[in-house]
């Protein structure tokens, strides 16, 4: 577990793709308790400790994930991302490059509980919500390709689905159409920073997520 930033109501986690955010029906341990354990470790704290989840990335996911240290900032900050108030920048790495080096995405995602998977599509159905991104292409290679993503709405696997609409799923994302999967079962797709203003002090914090130690990654990062 990698601590980015942390205050006296704010944790920030760059979180590694096999972590799970919240406890799911797997069993196994989600990073909100292992920050429990790190608070409580580092402070000395007898007894509970608070840990709020504001927000949460899927299991094969890295990147930053902010968790609240105090009941008063994950109030504060649930309304924060709600209101549309935090920017959370993506990095996907796609082997297909997309037709256009920068683009605004708009689809209808349905999401199908059975095999918790989102499709995209270009006009509106029953039951399902509208998604909008930004990408741009900010790097190259002679495989793959590397998309900064914006997201406007937060819709469930909203990133994964519309990239592989446009004919470029993510890297390792079986799911959604990758040809093979990754070694380590991550998927390509990181959070790579996050910006708001603090919900108590209200100075602007800024965070930046290190890739993970990948040799793609780390080369892409280089190269920008």
């Amino acid at each position: 577990m990698t601590v980015l930033y942390e205050d006296n109501h704010l944790i920030i986690i760059n979180k590694a793709p096999s972590e799970i955010v919240q406890g799911d029906k797997t069993g196994d341990k989600p990073l909100s308790d292992l920050v429990k354990e790190y608070l409580k470790a580092k402070y000395n704290k007898p007894g509970n400790v608070f840990c709020g989840v504001t927000h949460r990335l899927d299991r094969p996911t890295s990147g930053v994930v902010v968790f609240a240290k105090t009941s008063k900032a994950l109030s504060r900050l649930n309304e924060m991302f709600r209101n549309g108030e935090i920017d959370k920048t993506y990095w996907a790495v796609v082997k297909k490059r997309p037709e256009k080096e920068e683009d605004t995405l708009i689809h209808y995602l349905l999401k199908n509980e059975k095999n918790n998977k989102s499709t995209a599509y270009d006009k509106e159905k029953p039951h399902s919500k509208k998604a909008v991104l930004h990408y741009k292409l900010i790097a190259a290679s002679d495989n793959y390709s590397l998309l900064e993503v914006s997201l406007e709405t937060g819709r469930h696997h909203q990133i994964r689905s519309q990239l592989a609409k446009i004919g470029s799923p993510i890297k390792g994302d079986l799911k959604y159409g990758a040809e093979r999967s990754n070694p380590d079962g991550s998927i390509s797709l990181h959070a790579r920073s996050i910006s708001f203003v603090h919900p108590v002090s209200q100075e602007k914090i800024e965070v930046v997520a290190p890739v993970p130690e990948d040799n793609l990654w780390k080369a892409f990062e280089k190269s920008i």
